[in-house]
């Protein structure tokens, strides 16, 4: 066996089909989920932390926003090696978890109580008319630094928007880039609302087959109005590009080809060091 060492960090978007299932998804994902992922890889991951979304803002849902959370990983390898195939415990994840989601038809059919064949299987759906389920794998550091770069936590807390962006099919890589360099770059790294802009491209997509991600972004804001003023009401003065998948900003197809999530500064749950089990109210 060999391994390669390569450290990366990996990207998960958690969403919810409705919030009838947020219940469901946080008794999923503290009760079996976390000690299942700390079992199977905390001997070569070295964070795993848990980014509540916060609400989703006005018009947020054209964005792609998913509403549950950002699950953040950094690796030491690759853990999709041919190596690592063989683990002596399956995790725990149910094909509800994806109906959960919205990944999968949201119906009572007895089939969503049986359990994925494996996880990376279970992440694997989504596609079509339905979200694909988003793994996406970065640098370990940001690549391009555009604005902001003497920030620091005495500057106040922030509102960070991250989205992931894949170029819509028959549209290259290239002629992607260059819309994004001449066109989004340039406008957010001038918007007074800005106070950090971002971007790395994406090394590799494990998700679903169809989340073929591009690029990462991430936006700081002062906030939700601060957010909508950039995004929304000043993006209006951008020039749509002919391959436009929806009449106005950000021009790719919502919750496909662009993915968003919303979140503060610090990590909700630190699960190396913070998680103790599932222990309920009284």
């Amino acid at each position: 066996m060999a391994f390669d060492f390569k450290i990366m960090r990996s990207l998960i978007y958690v969403d919810l089909a409705k919030e009838e299932y947020r219940p469901k998804m946080m008794n999923w994902l503290y009760r079996h989920h976390i000690p299942d992922s700390i079992s199977n890889f905390g001997p070569y991951c070295t964070k795993y932390a848990f980014y509540q979304a916060f609400p989703t803002p006005p018009q947020g849902d054209r964005f792609g926003a998913r509403k549950m959370q950002l699950t953040e990983h950094y690796w030491l390898v690759d853990e999709h090696l041919p190596e690592m195939v063989h683990r002596a415990m399956n995790e725990f994840m149910p094909m509800d978890v994806l109906r959960w989601q919205g990944s999968i038809p949201d119906t009572d059919d007895p089939a969503n109580q049986e359990n994925a064949a494996s996880g990376d299987a279970g992440r694997a759906a989504g596609g079509g008319e339905y979200p694909p389920f988003v793994f996406a794998f970065v640098p370990i550091n940001w690549e391009e630094d555009y604005k902001g770069s003497g920030r620091t936590v005495e500057d106040g807390p922030n509102y960070r928007w991250q989205f992931l962006i894949q170029y819509p099919d028959g549209v290259s890589v290239e002629e992607g880039e260059r819309w994004f360099q001449e066109e989004v770059v340039p406008y957010f790294t001038n918007c007074p609302y800005v106070n950090r802009f971002l971007s790395s491209k994406v090394t590799k997509n494990y998700g679903a087959p169809t989340a073929q991600y591009h690029r990462v972004v991430e936006l700081w804001y002062e906030g939700e109005e601060e957010w909508f003023k950039s995004a929304v009401e000043g993006t209006k003065k951008l020039n749509k590009p002919s391959w436009a998948e929806q009449e106005e900003f950000p021009y790719l197809k919502s919750n496909h080809h662009i993915v968003s999530i919303f979140t503060g500064d610090m990590a909700t749950m630190d699960a190396y060091s913070q998680y103790h089990g599932y222990i309920t109210m009284r």
